[in-house]
């Protein structure tokens, strides 16, 4: 039996598509408008989060990551600060396998969701670190630190819109098939 059900793929090339096309949309108006990264840490971890939720195996969040990154590269061959994204998928798959899909999703709400929030504004502070040093040139640390502080307030912005989603779908008891 594989690893990944048909559902799965389809969650994890849903989400991925989703992040992809909307970043490569939408992310660089409102960049250039405001000058602040947080758009694209908030469709990344809105999209890891559903997929995380619906399908809760290892490896999901980190393909999500990967097919979004080359969907993007693909689009747009310039976007390689999306390597950092990848990275933070990764991370983000770790931290959510290491701590349990049960506590992060089923158990008390309140604690689930502020472990998925948490580990959404980590995750996108490592990307925006990762961004910063290698793809911004930043070379002093506050500028770095800066850059990772901004994209881990689109990680909050982002696990908070998740869980509400996420919240919102087992309220109308709308459950994934692995509750």
């Amino acid at each position: 039996m594989p690893y990944f059900t048909n559902k799965d793929i389809t969650a994890i090339s849903i989400g991925a598509a989703l992040w992809a096309i909307l970043n490569i949309l939408i992310s660089p108006i409102f960049f250039q408008m405001t000058r602040l990264p947080c758009l694209c840490d908030l469709l990344a971890f809105v999209s890891l989060i559903l997929v995380t939720w619906l399908t809760r195996k290892f490896g999901a969040a980190s393909l999500t990551g990967i097919i979004a990154t080359l969907l993007t590269l693909i689009l747009r061959p310039a976007a390689f600060h999306m390597l950092g994204f990848v990275v933070a998928s990764v991370v983000f798959d770790i931290l959510t396998r290491a701590i349990s899909y049960k506590i992060c999703f089923n158990r008390n709400p309140f604690v689930g969701s502020s472990i998925v929030v948490t580990f959404s504004i980590f995750c996108a502070g490592i990307a925006g670190a990762i961004v910063g040093i290698f793809f911004m040139n930043f070379d002093v640390l506050t500028g770095i630190l800066m850059w990772a502080g901004l994209h881990a307030f689109g990680g909050l912005l982002g696990g908070l819109i998740g869980v509400i989603i996420v919240r919102a779908l087992v309220l109308r008891k709308i459950h994934p098939l692995y509750n």
